[in-house]
């Protein structure tokens, strides 16, 4: 892989010589043997944080292919194992087949540092590098190595624009001079609070000794406070972890080293990773929680893919725009799935009433990246024992399997998500709604959704929005439900009744989203006088006692027409910034009344709605509230006020609650990704005790398998892909070869449950040695 120096990168200077500093530096010099390469480490070559390093088949792979001494090195020295044992009140429960490799940190680095010397890298260790800015003028390329703490970064925050967030977990990384047989997570519920132990093998016994195994045991802030970690010296939390975790040890001492401290954990994101010619690399640049192992993976691959960009045509700039757009998608995939991981050890409590399986399979596909499917074809007998203590039928993915909601049983777990179609006149559903609607009940979902219906002309977003306050509106209604209920069997109908509040009187979606109609405008109200928009909404009426009244009855109204019109199920939005929830938050709320303050104050219209709505709607048929759990704001609804408001209302007699985020505040910064509101149903849901519908990216029917085995959601709410896909829930019926009663075909589509073959499999099979 040697060949002539590319962007003009001759004199290279790394700082930091960690496992990403010292590859990149490898990496370079290899590449190109003319370079000048200088590493800078204050530390002494065997200082170093923790004790083993976990890489992945895939990470391998990338050093066999771009230095395969190193790899040959790596091979003899580290650990591979297969298995995760998921300790819970002295029970073991392991799942196989996950392939893991680990190697000590120090060996590690032992081998890079050879590996550098080799090929005539300078190391500098026990030195501190100069300034990024003063090497930037004598070097072409600077490579900041420097960790999360990084000075670089620090020096240059205006370009590099860091954001470090700590978390409310404290732990201590040790060691123990024995290997484990697999990956270790293992609970300890102690006088304090409960303790969490994550252990892996990173030596083998042998000539150098018993083995090692590495030991992170961390616990909530609040727990480490109670027992006292805060308050003692760092020896005595060493002796104290391995009498909590004694049973795991063996009776065996922990151990630490010079870094061995208690700490937070701290996630670094940067808005941009190249200034000039300086780059960052690794934790300089983003960190990802240890619980999914990737920090020497991703500074590793940072630095695999550095070298490999700095080889194509370009200068240094184009070089490092490039590796950033490459490595950045990657980095942020994995920070999100890390970020999962994180907030679930943070509230491990919550989830240690699980029957012990569920709790297992749980913790396996917490980050998101281990599902169900990927699962079940690692260990089919761990998750078919899963799948028994969840009384679920052999045969049966967990989505397939009934929902009792009041007087209502649903055929299945998946939801078609109210979605507003802008489509209607004057309030009348027409032929689209029938179709659109009678389609997603053909489809296969337990439950389809109507978009949000309005209460009065006035509370709807758009012109081409539905209502529920005219007869005409409710008989088009009824037709839709009939031909739902007489064509799908089974299949349930909801009716979402809202109103916009502030957010009304503006174009269609596709025309301009929450732009103001160009004329024929009607008036706004809403808590407070505030626009969505400043200076382009419309600014709304404070509502005074005499419009709530009107608007409370308004539901009721709506309410008793959506009964009459055969609905089985009736959901009260209070999320996304209409009306309802736009007194739920503080940042719309402003009232100085009894409807304004405090969140027990902020609560109770929207409880005096439900509660005359539950009034008139009948007693047999279940009523879900959706909720915005997060404003995703500074200052506006968290989400401690989200479990708050939950349990309101399911003391009012919500059956369910529906948990969704955002859209209150036009400024609002949500941390998106795939089920990334998930964990805010997950948390109402256990803690609680009550009933929820996840929604928020989940698209496929291996993320709701996952979801519902995990216990994080009963059920799942999905929208764009009943929009890709009207029949999404059958075909992922035919996907999972699932004919079952969850599921039924209607009868002129049965010829269809089938995928149809795209082309010729019984061709004759080649025969290479033939043809040699």
């Amino acid at each position: 892989m040697t060949g002539p120096a590319a962007a003009g990168v001759r004199r290279v200077a790394v700082i930091g010589g960690g496992p990403g500093g010292l590859y990149a530096a490898a990496l370079l010099k290899r590449l190109d043997p003319d370079r000048e390469i200088t590493l800078w480490e204050r530390n002494a070559p065997d200082d170093t944080f923790g004790f083993g390093v976990v890489l992945s088949d895939e990470t391998l792979g990338g050093i066999e292919y771009a230095d395969p001494e190193v790899h040959r090195a790596l091979r003899a020295e580290y650990v591979r194992w297969d298995g995760i044992d998921v300790v819970r009140r002295g029970r073991v429960l392991t799942s196989g087949g996950h392939g893991f490799a680990a190697v000590g940190r120090r060996r590690l680095l032992r081998i890079l540092h050879e590996r550098c010397r080799s090929l005539g890298v300078r190391l500098r260790f026990a030195t501190p590098a100069p300034p990024a800015a003063e090497l930037a003028r004598s070097h072409d390329l600077v490579i900041a190595a420097d960790g999360a703490g990084s000075p670089t970064r620090a020096a240059h925050a205006d370009v590099f624009r860091p954001r470090v967030v700590t978390h409310r977990c404290r732990y201590i990384w040790l060691a123990v001079d024995h290997p484990f047989d697999a990956f270790r997570f293992e609970t300890a519920e102690t006088a304090y609070g409960v303790m969490q132990l994550h252990g892996y093998p990173y030596a083998r016994p042998g000539a150098r000794g018993p083995g090692a195994s590495t030991v992170i045991v961390e616990m909530h802030q609040d727990v480490w406070r109670r027992a006292g970690f805060d308050r003692c010296p760092v020896e005595e939390s060493v002796e104290r972890c391995a009498t909590v975790f004694g049973t795991a040890l063996g009776g065996r001492p922990l151990r630490g080293n010079d870094s061995s401290r208690w700490t937070a954990f701290r996630t670094v994101t940067t808005g941009c990773w190249a200034h000039g010619n300086t780059v960052l690399l690794g934790d300089a640049a983003h960190t990802a929680h240890f619980s999914i192992g990737s920090g020497t993976k991703l500074a590793v691959e940072d630095a695999l893919a550095l070298a490999v960009r700095l080889r194509e045509p370009g200068g240094v700039r184009e070089a490092l725009a490039a590796y950033e757009a490459e490595r950045r998608p990657v980095v942020e995939s994995t920070q999100r799935a890390a970020a999962a991981s994180l907030h679930w050890f943070e509230d491990l409590a919550r989830h240690l009433p699980q029957p012990p399986r569920r709790f297992a399979f749980n913790l396996l596909t917490r980050s998101r990246r281990v599902t169900h499917a990927n699962l079940r074809l690692r260990d089919p007998d761990f998750v078919a024992a899963v799948e028994r203590e969840a009384g679920i039928a052999p045969g049966t993915p967990p989505m397939f399997t009934p929902f009792p909601l009041r007087g209502l049983t649903l055929r299945n777990r998946v939801v078609v998500s109210p979605m507003d179609m802008y489509s209607a006149r004057d309030g009348v559903p027409g032929d689209f709604h029938l179709v659109h609607l009678g389609a997603r009940a053909l489809g296969g979902a337990g439950l389809v959704m109507t978009e949000m219906v309005c209460v009065t002309p006035e509370g709807r977003i758009t012109p081409g929005c539905t209502g529920l306050y005219t007869d005409a509106q409710r008989a088009a209604w009824a037709r839709v439900v009939e031909f739902a209920h007489e064509r799908s069997p089974g299949v349930a109908v909801g009716v979402q009744l809202g109103h916009s509040g502030r957010k009304g009187s503006t174009r269609l979606m596709w025309e301009g989203i929450d732009e103001p109609l160009p004329s024929g405008n009607w008036p706004l109200v809403a808590p407070s006088a505030l626009p969505y928009r400043p200076g382009v909404s419309a600014v709304p009426r404070a509502l005074d006692r005499a419009g709530m009244t009107e608007i409370r009855e308004a539901f009721v109204a709506a309410a008793r027409r959506a009964a009459v019109a055969g609905f089985d199920l009736l959901e009260l939005h209070c999320a996304h910034g209409y009306l309802l929830s736009g007194f739920l938050s503080p940042l719309t709320n402003r009232r100085t009344d009894a409807y304004g303050g405090s969140l027990t104050a902020r609560l109770r219209y929207p409880l005096e709605v439900f509660d005359a709505v539950r009034q008139v709607w009948p007693g047999e048929r279940p009523m879900t509230v959706r909720i915005s759990a997060t404003d995703w704001a500074p200052g506006g609804t968290t989400a401690d006020d989200a479990v708050t408001v939950a349990a309101a209302f399911r003391a009012r007699g919500a059956d369910a609650i529906d948990v969704s985020t955002g859209q209150v505040v036009a400024d609002e910064r949500p941390e998106t990704g795939r089920s990334y509101q998930t964990p805010f149903a997950d948390r109402i849901r256990n803690e609680l005790c009550v009933p929820v519908i996840a929604v928020g990216a989940i698209s496929s029917w291996d993320d709701v398998n996952s979801l519902i085995l995990a216990g994080r959601a009963d059920l799942c709410a999905l929208g764009r892909p009943h929009l890709y896909d009207p029949h999404w829930t059958l075909h992922a019926a035919a996907e999972q070869d699932y004919r079952g009663p969850g599921a039924p075909w209607p009868a002129p589509y049965r010829a269809g449950s089938r995928r149809p073959p795209t082309g010729r499999t019984d061709a004759p099979r080649t025969r290479p040695a033939l043809e040699r």
